[in-house]
């Protein structure tokens, strides 16, 4: 189908000010492409819901350092039915160099309160400073911690789901592998939200929508060469899932994809070798839609029915 016609016209506002001399990601340094993505956040996205309680959490790292964590609950918190919520365990997108627990303040907000659960956002390291694989020790280091300690926050730790949006989505389905090779438990459901899943950008998608869709293949090259330590980083599944040698053995799947992504086809590719490997797998593709379209809700529609789809798979895998 058309790009959605709210989108295009942003779309065309974007270029408007680039070519007025707005900079684009790629061309400032990344504390300084942060603060303008955060900023973003205000215009492009609704306010989130208020009914959800919220609670920061610092979690300890495998390195000695810590990361912060924002565990959100449907309205007062309080377990339902006096039974532990069910969880999701949450990592933005950003490719791993911009986004925060800010950033993703509205859409964990929208899936505590639909689905109902908890949400544990997950502000891992960035790059530069924190070049691969601190990102992927990050999100094994904070599952680990849930596993622990869900039951203190009224957690039900039986019922866990991983979920994230592009380098996001890769860091949790890459925890579903991690998992499975080292005898963690397998969440109940990995959500994927647009993942990045392969180790070179060269597919038709990445080629027809370089340009002026949002994801610039610019900025998403910047991006992994500030993750990246050398070119073999590019080619280990926890980076690019679809390198891994083999996916049997995970947590069913609810993949998210959008039209006009330049991530597309790579995300395709990514549910047709789960299923491939015996994955339960649920594949949407979002007509019309563009990357990080879950994040545009005062832009398009579309990012409110992906919230509530996504609830709605979750509230089925949780299912006792």
């Amino acid at each position: 189908m058309a790009l959605d016609p709210d989108l295009a016209a942003f779309l065309e506002l974007v270029e408007a000010g680039i070519a007025n001399g707005a900079q684009p990601l790629h061309e400032l340094t990344p504390p300084k492409a942060r603060a303008a993505y955060d900023a973003s956040t205000l215009t492009l996205d609704s306010p989130g819901t208020k009914a959800v309680s919220i609670n920061s959490i610092n979690i300890p790292c495998r390195d000695g350092d810590q990361i912060n964590t924002r565990l959100y609950a449907p309205a007062s918190g309080e377990p339902l039915d006096g039974v532990s919520l069910p969880a999701l365990l949450y990592f933005h997108g950003g490719g791993y160099c911009v986004g925060s627990l800010d950033s993703h303040d509205s859409l964990c907000r929208a899936l505590a309160a639909l689905t109902p659960c908890c949400v544990l956002s997950v502000a891992y390291r960035l790059a530069p400073e924190h070049k691969f694989p601190t990102a992927v020790h990050d999100a094994q280091d904070a599952y680990q911690w849930l596993l622990s300690n869900g039951p203190a926050y009224g957690v039900d730790t039986h019922r866990i789901a991983v979920g994230g949006d592009s380098a996001g989505g890769t860091l949790a389905t890459g925890l579903t592998i991690a998992a499975r090779d080292t005898g963690w438990p397998q969440p109940v459901l990995q959500v994927l939200l647009y993942p990045c899943t392969s180790a070179w950008q060269n597919t038709r998608s990445h080629n027809r929508f370089a340009h002026g869709h949002l994801l610039e293949a610019t900025t998403l090259q910047w991006m992994f060469n500030h993750y990246l330590r050398n070119s073999e980083d590019r080619m280990d599944w926890r980076f690019a899932p679809l390198e891994a040698a083999y996916l049997d053995g995970l947590a069913p799947a609810f993949l998210a994809l959008a039209e006009y992504d330049p991530l597309v086809d790579e995300g395709i590719a990514y549910a047709n070798r789960l299923k491939a490997s015996g994955v339960h797998s649920h594949l949407k593709v979002y007509g019309g839609m563009t990357h990080d379209f879950a994040r545009l809700g005062n832009i398009v529609r579309d990012a409110g029915l992906v919230r509530q789809d996504i609830a709605q798979t979750l509230a089925e895998a949780f299912q006792p």
